[in-house]
């Protein structure tokens, strides 16, 4: 049991969109991560993930569609047609919950760094394999 100082963690690494182990709990991984520029469409059959913003911003950006997560969380997206999209900003001291089977894309006009709490079973890309996926991450 020690602490984890998150900005220690940050400064080991500066690739961007390469997310870094830095604890693990009930099968639950918890990893950092600096995001800059756009990443890539996709989404997660079976995991919900948290982005918690710790320094800068970024945006999520959602193309919504019918497949339905078989949660209640797509009530967070209540009033928003199939296969429309839009965006919501996160700032630094903010999160989000992207609900499983949501089609997202993170974009940060600048460096953003952002701590990701998610099931240990989810791949950065979700149902996309490309030059941006990471299947073996660090571990810090």
């Amino acid at each position: 049991m020690n602490k984890i100082n998150l900005n220690q963690k940050l400064s080991l690494f500066n690739d961007y969109w390469q997310p870094h182990i830095i604890g693990e709990l009930n099968g639950q991984l918890v990893k950092l991560v600096k995001f800059k520029g756009p990443f890539t469409w996709h989404h997660h059959e079976q995991e919900d993930e948290l982005f918690l913003v710790v320094k800068g911003r970024f945006r999520m950006e959602f193309r919504d569609s019918d497949a339905g997560s078989g949660t209640d969380h797509k009530s967070d997206l209540a009033g928003e047609k199939a296969n429309q999209e839009r965006e919501v900003w996160i700032a630094e001291g903010e999160m989000i919950i992207v609900p499983r089977g949501t089609e997202h894309c993170p974009v940060a006009d600048e460096e953003c760094h952002v701590l990701l709490f998610e099931p240990a079973s989810t791949l950065n890309t979700g149902n996309i394999e490309n030059e941006l996926t990471v299947k073996n991450l660090n571990r810090l």
